[in-house]
């Protein structure tokens, strides 16, 4: 009975490291959750997401801890969710408990949540 609550505890704190895109988009539009985009600024400008932080993989190291809240749920978004399920595993071993992975990256939001994101 213990175990079963604890396990129950556990459960509930614990986010998966990865999120739907529609999952991702229905926190974002409550605005419980902020999106961290982590493509190139090439791919940014080809097409976002309104709203998003542009912040290249290869700047996270630096500027996660300077601009981003620790305690703040944050989804990690890439092309395809390779980029971002890296950045997101990261971001959980510094502390930012609440990181996960938009799966299947921008290209999954364009074809399950909003057409109208361009597709590359």
């Amino acid at each position: 009975m213990v175990f079963a609550r604890l396990a129950s505890f556990r459960d509930a704190i614990m986010i998966d490291i990865e999120i739907a895109a529609a999952d991702a988009a229905a926190l974002i539009k409550q605005n419980s959750a902020r999106l961290v985009d982590v493509r190139e600024p090439w791919e940014f400008a080809r097409t976002s997401i309104e709203g998003s932080l542009l912040m290249p993989m290869g700047e996270v190291a630096a500027r996660a801890n300077q601009e981003l809240d620790p305690d703040e749920r944050l989804l990690v978004l890439c092309h395809h969710g390779v980029r971002s399920l890296n950045v997101a595993v990261w971001m959980r071993n510094q502390g930012f408990e609440n990181a996960q992975s938009v799966r299947g990256g921008i290209d999954a939001w364009s074809r399950e949540v909003d057409p109208g994101v361009a597709r590359y």
